[in-house]
């Protein structure tokens, strides 16, 4: 079912960066046709064993002069509470496939070192393993993605993890668990049978995994309340052939991880900087981030062929944007800053999300602290919240919303040279308390959008809303700065059965509108 429907009507308009004045834009928002239900595990996150992703991000040890809980940051927890994450997505990545959970049990002092030969061949100390984990998804009040080890682990052992964690008996690994200070099980709502399988997971083909997904489900075995979906490790971007195969495996399935990143680079080399970018690399960046609609047009089109029921959840477990590093770092930690470019990537993305709201269970950016597309950057004591980070906060009414058809009589389009891009991506929900959300994105780099929508089957009785935006098109904070990029009020207006309001060049804007008591 499509949720959001942009329907030119008109002769698109074609704006040159020269042409600065408001551009007029109108919407209908259809609040009397509900859709799908935007599953709240759309907002979740993903951390990894990469950088300083979990190692200085997020856990510092308990003896650390910089405040913490149980190990964790104090203020990074604090930040990612307000986020109302719905769900972690651990240990990996391809971390994943080289991670013995046995590792990560037990006194931390006698917990063996390994080397991360995937990220830097840099030391794991295996300090945070399942109970840490756990103990931080708990704080956050999120559910756990755990990813399994395919690629050097065994049905064995990805069995007992599963048995280690959900055990609700005397077996010996239930009596381990105990031992190790964790008396009830936990709970494990996601569990995906290997990373990227196509590539650092292993090199398989798509028939060889079904297989070997085959295997391993065949043996991972929970308690009946403690049973988590099962998500196959799909393939990357447009390549369907991993979704054509493993959506015949049967039962046994409940979801699909692909992962599409924001790059723009054919040979994954010279991606481009994070910050300083011209304007052609702004056009080039979006242009790529709204191809994520025809990728997930390609797979859903396979699966509404094979699992015409919808029994089939898509998992994008990996998705955001990817430049080269931070000058400075190292070239294996990913590490690299985060601009409003950045925010207008995740809100463009949820918007699409959005629209296949029936069919999309969950998705995961990549990452939460310190790698890729962060919410935080940490350096020592010092923590900054990301403008990507102030899109999710922005986007909460829209957890487990109703999603709600948004129409359009003509959406121009601003072009710089040979890209030409939508000025406005847009989408709406009714959220469980009856209240209209609507998320706007002006993607112009330079021109205001005034916007009028019209809401029919809803009254509204009063609007309000926020603005995330910048000065520069690679605006972003710094430890010295951190609160330059943050998201402000926005001045809105109803005036004729219509909500009035003006989108700044380069913006991300969330409305909420009350529904009058009288409805």
């Amino acid at each position: 079912m499509t949720i959001l429907r942009l329907l030119i009507l008109a002769p698109v308009v074609c704006l040159s960066l020269s042409s600065l004045a408001d551009t007029d834009v109108e919407i209908s928002i259809q609040a009397d046709a509900p859709g799908a239900v935007i599953d709240r595990h759309i907002y979740g996150q993903f951390a990894e064993h990469l950088g300083h992703g979990i190692y200085q991000g997020l856990w510092v040890g308990e003896e650390s002069q910089i405040p913490n809980v149980r190990g964790f940051r104090r203020d990074v927890v604090e930040a990612l509470q307000a986020l109302q994450i719905p769900n972690i997505r651990w240990p990996g990545g391809c971390f994943a496939e080289e991670y013995h959970w046995k590792d990560g049990i037990g006194p931390r002092d006698e917990r063996p070192t390994r080397i991360n030969t995937n990220w830097g061949d840099v030391e794991e100390s295996n300090a945070v393993g399942t109970h840490e984990f756990f103990d931080l998804a708990e704080m956050l009040g999120a559910d756990a993605y755990i990813v399994g080890n395919v690629g050097r682990g065994s049905p064995k052992e990805m069995a007992e993890w599963l048995e280690y964690i959900t055990a609700d008996n005397n077996s010996a690994l239930a009596k381990l668990r105990r031992a190790n200070g964790r008396e009830a099980p936990w709970n494990v709502p996601f569990w995906g049978v290997g990373n990227e399988n196509w590539k650092c997971g292993g090199n398989m083909g798509a028939e060889y995994y079904a297989d070997v997904y085959r295997r391993y489900t065949t043996f991972l075995k929970a308690p009946s309340n403690n049973t988590p979906k099962k998500i196959a490790s799909g393939g990357y971007h447009l390549d369907t052939a991993w979704t054509d195969e493993i959506s015949q495996i049967g039962s046994k399935i409940d979801g699909i991880g692909i992962h599409y990143y924001t790059m723009v680079t054919e040979n994954w080399v010279d991606k481009g900087n994070a910050t300083g970018f011209t304007k052609d690399e702004w056009f080039a960046h979006l242009a790529e981030t709204l191809k994520m609609d025809d990728y997930l047009r390609s797979h859903i089109a396979v699966l509404d062929r094979n699992d015409p029921e919808g029994r089939i959840g898509v998992y994008v477990d990996e998705w955001g944007s990817w430049y080269d590093v931070e000058e400075g770092s190292n070239r294996k930690f990913l590490r690299q800053q985060n601009s409003i470019r950045d925010a207008l990537v995740a809100a463009i993305n949820f918007n699409i999300f959005h629209r296949y709201a029936d069919r999309i269970r969950m998705t995961n950016i990549a990452q939460m602290v310190n790698v890729l597309q962060a919410m935080i950057l940490t350096d020592g004591e010092e923590m900054l919240l990301t403008p990507t980070y102030h899109v999710y906060e922005m986007h909460t009414p829209f957890h487990d919303a109703v999603s709600v058809p948004v129409e359009s009589g003509g959406v121009p389009s601003v072009s710089d040279g040979d890209t030409s891009i939508p000025m406005v991506s847009a989408s709406a929900a009714i959220g469980k308390g009856g209240d209209l959300a609507i998320s706007l994105v002006n993607l112009s780099p330079e021109t205001d959008v005034s916007l009028a929508a019209r809401v029919d089957g809803f009254v509204a009785r009063d609007v309000s809303g926020k603005v995330l935006t910048g000065e520069e098109i690679d605006a972003h904070n710094i430890f010295a700065t951190p609160n330059a990029v943050r998201p402000m009020p926005i001045r809105v207006s109803i005036e004729d059965d219509y909500l009035r309001l003006t989108l700044p060049a380069k913006s991300v804007v969330v409305l909420s509108v009350q529904r009058s008591s009288g409805q």
